[in-house]
């Protein structure tokens, strides 16, 4: 999915909010925006919208460092407190593996980035996925998704933020208890951007426990871009691929045979998927 110029003043929202994560001065946050400016009007603007963001969250990290540190790990606590309810929510519904579907689809709302929020609890989190459980989903590709689990053996998981991979972990957890023991590989950035998932969440949330293999996207530092042959070849090479977030789905769309899982946070996403802004979909395409 290539850049819209909607993203531009997105970007400059985005860096704007992370420098004063920071806690940067108003200087050094003029200084921040100044040269966010400048790179923008430096980069081809024929780029995926990942691939800037890059560019605006390194230069964020030149001056503050890793902004969203604590709030990834509060993130993670404040989902993992909340995983015997919702994991019961799960096991105890009519059609488990749906319904850990949509869990999965309602962590997609901790989000820093797209979401005006500045701590986790502001999002009143168990209220929220039991909502998202009781609604129907604006695009619902539900029985494929389960017709290609039932004869998978590997599955391929980009995963989105930190706080919201608990919920990937249970969704996972699902799956095996329906289908069996799949081999998964779970892909997270190589650096920290906004709250999106690394390593360090991965495991502070024990995703240790349902995955076999890890692999690295970028953070615009180090990792290999979403739209590159080397992901291409990660798809292909799995029986079902699974992608988290609004992030991931601009960074894969060109990619064929990919569940994406997401909340529809922007008008720019809602336009090329289809469907209104805080619509919660399962898109295979």
């Amino acid at each position: 999915m290539k850049l819209n110029l909607e993203c531009i003043p997105c970007f400059m929202r985005q860096a704007l909010k992370a420098a004063r994560f920071c806690k940067l001065d108003e200087e050094k946050q003029e200084r921040v925006l100044r040269e966010v400016m400048e790179a923008l009007l430096e980069e081809r603007w024929d780029k995926t919208p990942p691939e800037l963001a890059h560019v605006v969250h390194a230069i964020v990290r030149k001056y503050g460092g890793d902004p969203y540190a604590e709030i990834k790990r509060r993130s993670n606590e404040l989902a993992l407190s909340l995983y015997p309810q919702v994991k019961s929510l799960v096991e105890k519904s009519e059609d488990p593996l749906k319904t850990a579907v949509k869990v999965a689809i309602a962590g997609n709302i901790i989000d820093f980035g797209a979401v005006d929020k500045d701590k986790v609890e502001d999002f009143n989190l168990l209220d929220f996925v039991k909502g998202v459980v009781s609604e129907e989903l604006a695009i619902d590709d539900y029985s494929l998704f389960r017709e290609k689990l039932e004869a998978a053996k590997t599955i391929l998981y980009f995963a989105d933020n930190a706080g919201e991979i608990v919920f990937d972990k249970i969704l996972l957890e699902t799956i095996f208890s329906q289908f069996g023991r799949l081999k998964v590989t779970f892909v997270v950035k190589a650096g920290p951007i906004i709250n999106d998932a690394t390593i360090e969440d991965a495991k502070q949330v024990g995703i240790d426990e349902v995955v076999d293999e890890y692999r690295f996207i970028s953070n615009g530092e180090v990792g290999v871009e979403r739209n590159s042959p080397e992901v291409k070849s990660w798809i292909d090479e799995h029986d079902v691929v699974i992608s988290k977030g609004q992030g991931n789905y601009e960074g894969l769309s060109e990619f064929e045979g990919i569940f994406y899982m997401l909340m529809v946070k922007c008008p720019v996403i809602a336009r090329h998927v289809g469907v209104d802004v805080g619509s919660k979909v399962l898109l295979y395409r």
